[in-house]
């Protein structure tokens, strides 16, 4: 006899939804390992205008291990000089004890200009993660057709990553034209591609926000493939003409569950964890003691 659970009231879609996230509540999971920490690292996006010093200064106030660096166009260092600028920022944050743990580039293709470049010079200062750029679907060609063409593309990468001893990261973002808002587009692209090469960075705010409450089934199917964790937090919200949209708030604010850190831990994933800032932080001071806050609550979510 099967369980008709429309007779108690419960769609088989949100019984299955609802199934995923007591298992990730720990009730049908393998038993968290309490004793695993991880480096907590964040984005400098929201300050990499200041000077190396500077951010390097702003890094340890916050308290991170490391940073998430920004080597793309307009970025903390532009692809162009980052022979020269790379190894200052190197230096500056480790006269604090702090290191870059990862790249933000926007590399979509081995043979793009800079991309072995700056990829060759990560691998010479040890820096073993990149985050890729994004792609965007074209609404003129097929879907299926985008999709290989841009694995055609992650498999070049991987044979550079292969030669470099790195590993790439597909970041899901969220959005109505990314490719890998739909988290299962990126397993289709990368699921038999080498693992140790290339994977994803997986944003549990990105995953939430398209996932609703499938999430956990994609952290899941996901989870032999992530080369870093990004944590950011938002609350849906009723706009005039544009209707419901996510606005993003401090880490506890919002609607990202806490029981994906406890399942995490459950996972062979080591780190690094970052902390991405999408909502108005301001500058000084004030961003400071908000991303402290972010740090200080993810840190709970992590013990707990």
């Amino acid at each position: 006899m099967t369980l008709n659970s429309t007779r108690f009231g419960l769609s088989r879609r949100a019984f299955l939804a609802s199934s995923a996230a007591l298992a990730l509540d720990g009730r049908f999971s393998t038993a968290a390992d309490d004793s695993k920490t991880y480096r907590i690292i964040g984005f400098t996006k929201p300050f990499q205008k200041l000077s190396f010093e500077e951010a390097a200064d702003t890094v340890e106030q916050i308290g991170w291990d490391g940073i998430e660096c920004p080597l793309r166009a307009k970025g903390q260092i532009e692809p162009e000089r980052a022979a020269d600028e790379l190894p200052k920022l190197i230096e500056a944050l480790n006269k604090r004890g702090k290191t870059i743990d990862l790249l933000a580039t926007d590399i979509v293709s081995a043979t793009q200009l800079h991309a072995e470049k700056t990829l060759r010079l990560a691998s010479k200062y040890g820096i073993k993660r990149y985050r890729l750029g994004f792609w965007k679907y074209k609404v003129e060609k097929p879907i299926p057709d985008q999709l290989r063409e841009i694995k055609a593309q992650l498999k070049d990468l991987v044979a550079l990553n292969r030669e470099l001893g790195l590993k790439a990261g597909f970041q899901n973002h969220s959005g109505k034209d990314y490719v890998g808002a739909p988290i299962w587009d990126i397993w289709d692209m990368i699921q038999d591609l080498d693992p140790e090469r290339i994977g994803v960075c997986f944003d549990i705010g990105h995953a939430t926000i398209e996932g609703g409450l499938s999430w956990p089934i994609e952290a899941r199917l996901m989870a032999p493939h992530f080369t870093a964790v990004y944590v950011k937090d938002f609350v849906w919200k009723k706009t005039g003409e544009q209707g419901w949209r996510e606005d993003w708030t401090l880490l506890g604010d919002g609607m990202v569950n806490k029981s994906f850190f406890k399942w995490l831990k459950t996972t062979s994933f080591s780190g690094p964890i970052c902390q991405h800032h999408e909502y108005d932080h301001g500058a000084g001071q004030p961003m400071i003691d908000k991303m402290r806050k972010d740090l200080t609550v993810l840190k709970q979510w992590l013990a707990t």
